[in-house]
This record gives C-alpha cells, sequence and structure tokens, in this order.
C-alpha cells in the first residue's frame, strides 16, 4: 500500500532512503503544456517499499508513474513518460482544461543497487549546496541518463568548449540561473536532449521583531515552504516557548543578517515599530538580493522612515523596494489576519503577481 509521507522534502527523503538501502527512484517534470498543475522541475520520490513524497501532477498522474517506477527501479533503466490530462482529470485537481506533461523517471544507484542511473553521492552533494544556499543544476542526459552539476560559475561563455553542445549547455544554463526556471535543451527538430533541472533553494524569512504578530506569521510561513528565522535581540520576547520550533537569533539584526546571507530567495520583514531596529535592517536589505523587504507601520510611519533612508544617502528607486505599510489590502484585523495579509503580499511578490496595498497598520 502507497503510504504518503508528511510534509518532508522530496530530495532529502530520497537520500534517507538510499541511505538505508531501499530502491528508490526520482521523478521530476521536465516539460508541460496547456493546463498543468505542477511546473517543470517538480519532483516526486518513490520508494520500493510504497512510500512516496511530493507530486509531479496535483494527483492526474501520480498513480501511473508510481507504478512505472517500480519497473525503473528493477532494471534501472530511466524512461521519460508522456502524459495527456483530460479535462475530467484536470477539474479533480482544480484546473480548468487539461493539459500535457513529460516525467523523467530514474532509479537511484547506490553499492546496494548499482542498476540505477542517478548517483547517490551527487545527490548528496547536491543537498548539502541547497543547505548552503549554493544554486545548481542537475543537468541530465535523458538519452542516457548521464548528469553532471552546473553552478553558476560555469555559466560563462567558454572559449574552449570541446563541442558545440558543451556551448549550448552553459548558454541553457545561464538562462535556467538568470530565470529561476528548469528547461530541456533541444536539438533543431524539438527533441529533447538534456534537462537543466535548477535544484530550488528553500525561500527563507527572516523576520525582525519576536512580536505577537511574528507568533503567527513565523508558523504560518512554515506550513508554505519559508524555512523562518524570527531575529531580535530582546531576549525576553525571542523565547522557544514564545516560538517553538521556530529558528531564534538575538544578535542585532544587519549583523545576522550578515553572517547568515541574503540572497534572491530571502523576504525580509520588520515588525518592530522600533527605528534602532527597523532601519539598520532595512539599511542592510536594500543593499543586498532580497526578493522582497516589508516593514509594518502607519503611512505616517513609513514616511518618516523613508526620510530617514534618504538621509543615509538612499536613492527614492533604492527605497521603493520597500513594502511599507506591508501586507495586501483584505481588511485584516488582528495578529492573525494581519500576517496573512503580510505571507500573501510575500507569495505574490515571490510569484511576480503582485496585488493591492493595504492602508497601513498601526
Amino acid at each position: 500500500m502507497t503510504q504518503v509521507s508528511s510534509t518532508r522534502d522530496p530530495l532529502d527523503l530520497l537520500i534517507e532512503w538510499a541511505r538505508a538501502g531501499q530502491p528508490c527512484a526520482l521523478a521530476t517534470v521536465t516539460s508541460t503544456w496547456g493546463s498543468s498543475p505542477r511546473p517543470a522541475g517538480s519532483m516526486m520520490a518513490v520508494c520500493a517499499n510504497g512510500r512516496i513524497e511530493g507530486s509531479v501532477s496535483g494527483g492526474c498522474v501520480e498513480g501511473a508513474v508510481i507504478e512505472e517506477a517500480g519497473s525503473i527501479m528493477a532494471t534501472g533503466h530511466p524512461a521519460t513518460l508522456s502524459y495527456g490530462v483530460s479535462s475530467d482529470d484536470a477539474w479533480a485537481v482544480g484546473l480548468a482544461c487539461g493539459g500535457l506533461l513529460d516525467v523523467y523517471v530514474a532509479a537511484v544507484r547506490t553499492p546496494m543497487h548499482p542498476q540505477g542511473t542517478l548517483d547517490l553521492a551527487m545527490l548528496e552533494t547536491v543537498a548539502e549546496n541547497r543547505r548552503s544556499r549554493v544554486p545548481v543544476i542537475v543537468a541530465t542526459d535523458l538519452a542516457t541518463g548521464t548528469s553532471r552539476l552546473l553552478y553558476q560559475t560555469d555559466t560563462a561563455p567558454d572559449v574552449h568548449a570541446t563541442s558545440d553542445l558543451d556551448t549550448r549547455l552553459t548558454a541553457r544554463a545561464r538562462v535556467v540561473f538568470e530565470t529561476g526556471r528548469s528547461l530541456r535543451l533541444e536539438d533543431e527538430a524539438g527533441q529533447a536532449l538534456w534537462f537543466l533541472h535548477l535544484i530550488p533553494m528553500p525561500p527563507r524569512m527572516l523576520i525582525v521583531g519576536a512580536v505577537h504578530i511574528a507568533q503567527v506569521l513565523a508558523p504560518m510561513a512554515q506550513t508554505t515552504g519559508f524555512s523562518v528565522t524570527v531575529i531580535d535581540p530582546r531576549t525576553q520576547l525571542a523565547t522557544t516557548e514564545r516560538f517553538p520550533g521556530i529558528t531564534l537569533e538575538t544578535d542585532w539584526p544587519d549583523e545576522t543578517m550578515a553572517r547568515l546571507g541574503v540572497d534572491n530567495q530571502t523576504a525580509i520583514v520588520t515588525l518592530t515599530h522600533d527605528a534602532k531596529l527597523d532601519d539598520p535592517t532595512l539599511q542592510y536589505a536594500l543593499n543586498g538580493d532580497a526578493f522582497y523587504i516589508g516593514a509594518l507601520g502607519s503611512r505616517k510611519t513609513q514616511a518618516s522612515r523613508v526620510e530617514r533612508l534618504r538621509e543615509a544617502g538612499f536613492s527614492t528607486e533604492q527605497i521603493a523596494r520597500i513594502h511599507g505599510p506591508v501586507g495586501l489590502a483584505i481588511g485584516a484585523v488582528g495578529a492573525a489576519e494581519i500576517a496573512l495579509s503580510i505571507l500573501a503580499e510575500i507569495v505574490a511578490v515571490r510569484h511576480n503577481k503582485p496585488l493591492g496595498r493595504i492602508s497601513g497598520w498601526t
């Protein structure tokens, strides 16, 4: 019987299963057309003991993929599976119409199961890079299952490239890193040759201010896939009793962010109403790559904040990156609803879907 795991990461579980000696396979969406619930790069881990984690279609074709994965684990031969999702099935998972998708399935190769093509040591390297927040592409030859890792330092035009394929892979990898989307490399006839799978770093939220709104926002953000850290040097507020299961930092916010690093998968939210904490946070954030910067406060508070940032030398364009007053205009009342409005805005910005703004929280 298939057992669906709780919200564990498919890649981490795949490695765990392979280390335990279980035959397992990874199914990855390589291309979609029409209405597809899961984008290219979506992963589903399948274990021979019946456990799965992740999704490739939102439920339409998972059963068929799991069945095929069993054969692939037995033979070690990878395969690209093509599916058409009917309109009736699409309605069942909340889509307006059907679509097509390709799913590549490969078994993991370990000393106990050497027939696979997906090397466990390579997967462990990928996982370590992700923990270190180093972007990496797994480039896979779809015909043979051979894979190699590509990094952003590999994407400069290579005048010493030994083949046209190497040149095209480098150029395609550059596009993948720039857009943040996994892509296929195809020949002139449209035949898929390689899949360049950008392994996603988990989005991260740095919340400055261990206040009551943060107590709701932090666990809410975790449920949507964010790695959350609450930062507040006020140790009487930043306690494990108030934030169970949440990473806490009690150094000054700018010092903490300098130590943690801020990348383009990071959202930063200040909730303190205290310029001593908010201003250093925003100054550091505006010099970094965070995809979202938000600050709680009324319009009057925001105007004062903007003036201080101008005096500190920040330009109008830089200051415009701040979402302040923070959150979407949903008529929120109370900490829970305000936290919801903040998280909704962060998700919208992350997916490049800007929505309405709030009138200002006090």
